[in-house]
């Protein structure tokens, strides 16, 4: 990776020493090779303010200085500066014991040069440090745009991902709702509704996704039954409820995360508290979280929603519903939540209307 040699003459260096001299003979220094970006700091005091009001590509530090010596210099660069930020050190001083050089090498510095130093030691050390410096931020600003673009691209593949998802669930609930809104407000119910009991943002974000699916097994079942306007037989009732294992045989067998939870909120979400449900009879805590999430929801949007087979309920009837069925059909503490985030419900239910 190539740095311009335009980028490397216009560096920022910090040069810090109490010697005013030493600041004069390493300046003129650096100008020799034509770096003129140059500020020389006489009071390392002085450099709390300077760190909160610039940056720096490289610093060339003395030890011994009176107050704040080079090591505490070291020490308040690495608690002021990130790692972003942080430039390579050169200690530059007349310090030449091995206790001293270790010691500074330990505490951040990237060079030790003794003093009086050789001017083309001290250049060539200077243009190496500086290469590395600018060369690992080109690097990082490059690795910064890949991952926006991988960020971008995933957000991409989620949402393709998502829309998908959403037109599986419609294909089962097209033929008799067909916006296809009632698996959205599903998905964005369940999951306020899960964010309200507490479960973390993975749990929540995998409901909204899998709960688009919960009446897949719709698809197998015949438009007779599904379509018919009126009550249903109790042979026709045992065919429409067949739809949960349905679906679960269609989600079955995957190691997706996403298809998992949705295998169970497709199985399950017929189930109720009480264990009157189907397709097992599950009671209480046997039935998943996901599944008595879902239920709740899906049964709250069913009752508000038209249907070929019946009209719309008032909001008010429902929720008379729901909570007359607390401990019953719905877990009280599914229910607890639903009431706490209704009015999402009613924003999702106006945002997404049939």
């Amino acid at each position: 990776m190539e740095v311009k040699v335009s980028d490397l003459k216009s560096s920022k260096i910090l040069v810090v020493d109490d010697n005013q001299v030493n600041l004069n003979v390493i300046e003129a220094t650096l100008h020799s090779l034509d770096y003129h970006n140059i500020t020389c700091i006489k009071q390392p005091l002085d450099l709390i303010k300077l760190f909160e009001e610039q940056s720096f590509d490289l610093v060339l530090l003395d030890i011994n200085m009176p107050l704040m010596d080079g090591f505490a210099v070291l020490a308040l660069m690495q608690q002021m500066l990130d790692s972003d930020t942080l430039p390579p050190v050169i200690m530059l001083t007349a310090q030449v014991d091995e206790e001293s050089r270790v010691k500074a090498l330990e505490g951040g510095a990237s060079d030790y040069i003794t003093k009086p130093f050789n001017r083309i030691e001290l250049l060539k050390r200077v243009s190496i440090h500086l290469e590395n410096h600018h060369a690992k931020r080109l690097l990082k600003s490059e690795n910064d745009i890949l991952d926006q673009k991988v960020r971008e691209r995933t957000a991409m593949l989620e949402k393709a991902k998502l829309e998908i998802i959403y037109r599986l669930g419609r294909a089962a609930e097209y033929r008799d709702n067909e916006t296809g809104n009632h698996v959205k407000r599903v998905s964005l119910i369940a999951e306020a509704i899960a964010e309200e009991l507490g479960q973390d943002r993975e749990y929540c974000q995998l409901i909204k996704v899998a709960s688009p699916m919960h009446d897949v097994g719709k698809i197998g079942v015949s438009d007779t039954i599904l379509l018919k306007p009126g009550k249903l037989t109790d042979e026709e009732f045992i065919l429409m409820k067949g739809h949960v294992k349905i679906g679960a045989e269609i989600l079955s067998e995957s190691d997706s995360p996403m298809l998992k939870m949705a295998y169970q909120i497709a199985l399950t979400h017929h189930e109720k508290f009480n264990g009157t449900g189907y397709p097992h009879g599950l009671k209480g805590q046997e039935i998943p979280l996901c599944g008595r999430i879902v239920g709740l929801a899906d049964v709250f949007d069913a009752l508000t929603s038209e249907r070929p087979y019946k009209k719309a309920w008032s909001t008010k009837s429902a929720l008379e519903l729901i909570l007359q069925q607390k401990g019953e059909h719905f877990d009280p503490d599914v229910v607890e939540a639903f009431l706490k985030v209704f009015p999402k419900v009613e924003a999702i239910a106006t945002q997404f209307v049939d």
